[in-house]
């Protein structure tokens, strides 16, 4: 006869929302109020109850730790971390999840969170608990990929908007500078990603720029790589 040990789990969620603030790409931190890693800064999460389901778990914990309602944000499943040993409670496997939105409000902390606010991300890496860093690294990744090839930047930029405040988008998400004019000629000459309003921006100084809304495309054809 075969003795196979089984593993007891418990099943927990982590968010990483993911915003453009003051020409920063920023991340939603809470500092945890309880152990372990109490005082440092983390995801918000938590653990499953008996009766949710995993996108509910995460739309819950979001709306106790922040403030922040997850059920008006597009939450994207990233995928589960489970190495032994990334929780000090026990076995612990977590559905970290993304969301990717402009305009979010300020959060307010509750239930374990002490404090809750947006932070930039190049402040935030190496400094939370848990394996927070390894998954705050892939969603910013996953944030990058989708700037290349779908039209999600447009949403970042208001009704009508300039190349650079779009190009500006790009550079902040990247987080690497972007030649303005390959970048326009790959905007206007991709079909459905901007249309013209017919107006122009007068800066104070400076030449007058062409404004542009959202095409109705979603998709990027071709993408728009980095590089």
């Amino acid at each position: 006869m075969i003795d196979r040990e089984h593993s007891y789990l418990r099943l927990a969620v982590d968010l990483a929302i993911l915003t453009v603030r003051e020409d920063t790409l920023q991340v939603l931190v809470i500092t945890r109020a309880n152990e372990p890693f109490r005082g440092r800064p983390a995801l918000p999460g938590g653990f499953l109850r008996g009766d949710e389901d995993i996108p509910d778990a995460a739309v819950r914990e979001l709306a106790e730790e922040t403030g922040l309602d997850g059920n008006r944000l597009h939450l994207e499943q990233l995928r589960a971390y489970g190495a032994p040993g990334r929780d000090p409670r026990g076995r612990v496997v977590s559905v970290a999840f993304l969301a990717i939105m402009p305009d979010l409000p300020l959060p307010t902390a509750g239930s374990d969170a002490s404090s809750a606010a947006w932070v930039p991300v190049e402040q935030a890496r190496g400094t939370l608990a848990f394996d927070h860093d390894e998954i705050l690294d892939e969603a910013v990744e996953r944030a990058r990929t989708r700037l290349e090839f779908t039209t999600l930047a447009t949403t970042f930029c208001g009704p009508s908007f300039t190349i650079g405040d779009l190009r500006n988008v790009y550079e902040v998400v990247w987080g690497q500078a972007v030649d303005p004019r390959n970048f326009s000629r790959k905007v206007i000459g991709t079909p459905g990603f901007v249309e013209q309003t017919g107006e122009r921006r007068i800066p104070e100084i400076g030449r007058p720029a062409a404004l542009y809304r959202a095409g109705a495309e979603t998709s990027l054809n071709p993408p728009i790589m980095r590089g």
